[in-house]
């Protein structure tokens, strides 16, 4: 006799996504917030969101500079705020992702779902439009060896942000459940 598992059907997709979540979280934070946003962080070169600093062979150390020095550089303080919005908004809206995820595997609500893919789109836009400003400014200093930790971290989180978002439309909520029976999760 065949044992029907529906809580194999109905959650382990769910606890994936999550599990994805998590990660996806904690590399963002590890780049955005442990990091500092530094996509670049050597010795003689240290690029993010936050700090731009270059080797200064004058004095022999490294030259951090600001607005408006920056944009006498050729950096637009709009176009870095925009790359900054892009970043950090994006994981922003990911913090809100589990959520609404969590209500509409629970509650079998749809707009709840369509809220969380949303959600996920946004944050996957919102990154590599982030990230595609930042290194279109900073092209010129820096070189792909150059790029850090950071920098690895956004990327991967950027394409776990899109296999979230592939996922979490593949795997809708489960439909309305039967309340005299109970299917578990």
């Amino acid at each position: 006799m065949a044992i029907s598992r529906p809580w194999r059907r109905n959650c382990l997709p769910f606890a994936g996504i999550v599990v994805l979540v998590a990660v996806t979280l904690s590399l963002m934070a590890y780049a955005l917030l442990w990091k500092a946003g530094n996509l670049a962080d050597l010795p003689n070169l240290r690029l993010g969101f936050y700090n731009f600093c270059l080797w200064k062979e004058g004095s022999g150390s490294l030259q951090c500079y600001n607005f408006p020095e920056l944009e006498a550089l050729g950096v637009p303080r709009v176009g870095l705020a925009l790359a900054r919005l892009g970043a950090y908004g994006a994981l922003v809206l990911t913090i809100f992702v589990p959520l609404p995820l969590l209500l509409a595997q629970c509650n079998s609500d749809e707009a709840e779902w369509r809220l969380a893919v949303g959600f996920l789109a946004a944050a996957s836009v919102l990154l590599a439009t982030g990230l595609g400003l930042f290194l279109s400014f900073v092209w010129r200093w820096v070189r792909l060896a150059f790029l850090g930790s950071g920098f690895l971290a956004l990327c991967l989180a950027q394409a776990l942000l899109v296999l979230l978002l592939m996922a979490t439309v593949m795997f809708p909520p489960r439909g309305k459940k039967d309340e005299s029976t109970w299917e578990g999760c």
